[in-house]
């Protein structure tokens, strides 16, 4: 069904205020996004280093690395019901705010060595993940149906300073830790949280007039009652049936979630395995800004693919590259060299899945559902993630490295079974 039977008249998208409110909108993403995703790449690589300074057991470390993907996982429905009822600029601004106390609370627990603090303080930068996966949607509000996977990929893309930066922020710590007389580590947090805050008040203040509002406005006539779906419990359980029903929202539901578990899992224990391979501080910043360069960098091209020539044969083509990344490691988790440019392709098939299954997956459903939807994808594509993230580290002790990557690139399998059993999925 096209986006025009579904939403009724688009013609109100060519309307001068909803012109200016898109450009407004584009331009307060843009910047929110370099700002959080520098505030929050701190801990891939400092975090978890951190987590073992902190923890002193694997265990506790393990408990402490998972903890930001399941705070993503915990809060990206509230945040996505937020939005539903109160508009992008409030769930936005509350996101980037319980990550600036999140990174807060870790230089508490590297002042104090207090595990709880660390998990609790990881639980709240996973707020700031969520959030900046919430942020790739809200460019898709107010943009032309035939140029969504577009506006989706340049906020993503435009996250690439900040994440590439973000995991180095250990370097310019560093002279904030002798300043402030705070143990190593900590720094980088007391950065991020000054960030992420500054992040939160550029949505509150920017996203006027708010996107999602302002669309709601426009499609709230031609939304039939039925389609419509109410915050809460009820919205969950309609958005899950409107996802079964739909053989391309499903495919997209199903990418989303299995690229993300791949790509966690590996990035979880990758600065582990380098360390104990005695690679320094800075080449492990180094590893994890190639992989979130991987990650962003080429999402602009990935989206006009998309929008060109269909999402599904780009996300088909993201499998290939995601089992690429599992042979490299696979093979070569020995040589850092290796590791390196398997998580590099890891982030890169990361990319060419993502935006294009996200579009996918809104263009799927009626409008009125689409922040519940969208929250309810990205929580299935934490809680996942989560799960990964803490199986990841028994996986690595027990098999080593290699075995993890192999491992990870078996999630092509389901995606690629489904396009396969539904070929029509890919019309």
């Amino acid at each position: 069904m096209s986006d025009t039977a579904e939403e009724g008249r688009t013609d109100w998208l060519d309307l001068p205020e909803v012109v200016g409110a898109r450009r407004r909108t584009t331009a307060t993403l843009l910047v929110a996004q370099v700002l959080g995703s520098l505030g929050i790449g701190a801990a891939p690589s400092v975090g978890v280093l951190l987590a073992e300074s902190v923890a002193g057991s694997e265990t506790w470390a393990g408990i402490a690395r998972a903890a930001t993907t399941v705070g993503a996982a915990l809060l990206a429905l509230p945040l996505a019901t937020l939005a539903a009822r109160h508009g992008r600029a409030r769930s936005l601004a509350l996101g980037w705010s319980l990550a600036a106390g999140g990174a807060g609370l870790l230089v508490l627990a590297a002042v104090t060595g207090s595990v709880v603090l660390l998990v609790l303080g990881m639980l709240g930068m996973g707020g700031g993940s969520a959030t900046q996966l919430q942020a790739r949607f809200a460019a898709t509000d107010l943009a032309e149906p035939d140029r969504r996977a577009r506006s989706l990929a340049l906020v993503v893309w435009v996250g690439t300073l900040g994440a590439v930066a973000g995991p180095n922020l250990g370097v310019p710590g560093a002279p904030v830790e002798a300043w402030a007389g705070l143990p190593p580590l900590a720094g980088a947090f007391v950065i991020g949280a000054v960030l992420l805050a500054v992040t939160a008040v550029v949505v509150l203040v920017g996203l006027r007039p708010d996107p999602l509002l302002l669309a709601q406005g426009h499609v709230r006539a031609a939304a039939t009652a039925a389609a419509r779906l109410a915050p809460g419990r009820a919205g969950l359980s309609a958005a899950l049936r409107l996802v079964r029903a739909s053989p391309p929202a499903r495919l997209a539901l199903a990418a989303l979630v299995l690229a993300h578990l791949s790509m966690v899992s590996v990035m979880t224990m990758t600065p582990v395995h380098l360390s104990n391979q005695g690679g320094t501080i800075t080449f492990i910043g180094l590893a994890i800004s190639l992989h979130v360069l991987g990650m962003f960098a080429l999402a602009p091209a990935v989206g006009a693919a998309a929008d060109r020539y269909g999402q599904v044969p780009v996300i088909v083509a993201g499998q290939g590259v995601l089992a690429a990344a599992a042979v490299v490691g696979a093979t070569g988790g020995g040589s850092p060299g290796a590791v390196v440019t398997a998580l590099t392709l890891l982030g890169l098939g990361w990319s060419v899945v993502t935006v294009p299954a996200s579009a996918l997956l809104s263009q799927s459903v009626p409008a009125p559902a689409r922040p519940v939807v969208q929250g309810m994808g990205d929580t299935a594509m934490n809680a996942a993630a989560a799960l990964g993230a803490i199986a990841s580290g028994p996986l690595m002790v027990l098999l080593g490295f290699p075995v993890l990557a192999a491992l990870a690139g078996l999630v092509v399998v389901p995606v690629l079974w489904q396009v396969r059993r539904r070929p029509a999925v890919a019309g």
